[in-house]
């Protein structure tokens, strides 16, 4: 019997992750793969709202894969974000619309990478590519995914392409996008019973660029300020994380889903970067941004070029 080959998201998984994983399992075994869906971490209170409502259990956990073990990266492509043993593994193929950094493999392999708004959205389209039906588990896990990282559309990251694939896709799992969408978005930003640390780590990456690296953490919610009541335990888990991490900086981006903005809190060493990606000052470690929600299309790059 062919090896099985795992298929998995970034580390902290979002829904578009967690989701994406599933169905590139199925699209995978359509073409003949044994391939599997696992997850490198948590399931987040969205994407339990997803599963619950198809009633279906999350992927296994991982922590690490052993040398020589195939693998297929979705939502993600740098080794910072990936499992334990990365390096060693063989990468037979990447789903992604990231960035593409800090990659490299000793074979070739299937990639394909897209500037869309969402993972899903390329799996998407390779059903349609391989004139596969899509049935209605699948298109509700793409529906959520696409919802999910457009923030129902609301995202600069969103195309026209993510707009195609989530009216169509909610026409086959019979839902009302907007109706089911915000009830799934709501869902995650019910944050009482998570620590602190929990919070920086719902939704979270590294980078690294020329030696240097930094982390955008990112949260959803309806209200910013309930969020920032715990400023002070914040802050300390946050700078606890810079040291242990060796980071040069850590961005947590508060995002209002409902009014469209985010408020910062950033720490490390290189917070002047702060001032010359977004011309604001920070007041006591904080900055407002007014419109900004997208950790890909609007914090990541400016970061990026600056730090």
């Amino acid at each position: 019997m062919e090896k099985e080959v795992l298929i998995f998201g970034h580390k902290n998984p979002d829904t578009d992750s967690i989701c994406s994983s599933l169905v590139h399992e199925g699209l995978n075994k359509k073409v003949g793969w044994n391939a599997k869906a696992v997850r490198l971490g948590n399931v987040n209170k969205e994407t339990q709202f997803v599963l619950d409502y198809l009633k279906i259990e999350a992927p296994e956990l991982i922590e690490k894969v052993e040398e020589g073990q195939e693998v297929i990266l979705v939502d993600h492509n740098e080794f910072s974000q990936s499992v334990e043993g990365i390096e060693k593994a063989k990468i037979r193929m990447v789903t992604d619309h990231h960035k593409i950094a800090n990659f490299e493999t000793s074979e070739p392999l299937y990639f394909t990478a897209k500037p869309y708004g969402c993972t899903a959205t390329i799996l998407y389209e390779e059903f349609k590519e391989f004139n596969f039906e899509i049935d209605k588990k699948d298109a509700i896990l793409m529906a959520s995914a696409i919802i999910s990282d457009t923030l129902l559309l609301k995202s600069p990251t969103t195309t026209r392409f993510d707009k195609k694939a989530l009216e169509e896709l909610g026409e086959i799992a019979g839902i009302d996008v907007n109706e089911y969408g915000l009830e799934m978005l709501k869902a995650g930003t019910d944050l009482d019973d998570f620590s602190a640390e929990q919070l920086i780590n719902i939704d979270s990456k590294v980078f690294e660029k020329e030696g240097t690296k930094f982390e955008i953490a990112q949260v959803n919610t309806v209200s910013i300020e309930d969020i920032l009541k715990r400023e002070v335990e914040l802050k300390a888990v946050i700078q606890k994380t810079i040291e242990e991490k060796g980071l040069s900086l850590f961005v947590f981006a508060i995002t209002d889903i409902l009014n469209s903005n985010s408020e910062i809190i950033a720490l490390g060493e290189k917070t002047g970067v702060i001032k010359v990606a977004f011309g604001k000052d920070l007041e006591n470690d904080k900055a407002f941004l007014e419109g900004v929600v997208s950790r890909k299309k609007q914090l990541l790059p400016d970061i990026d070029k600056n730090i």
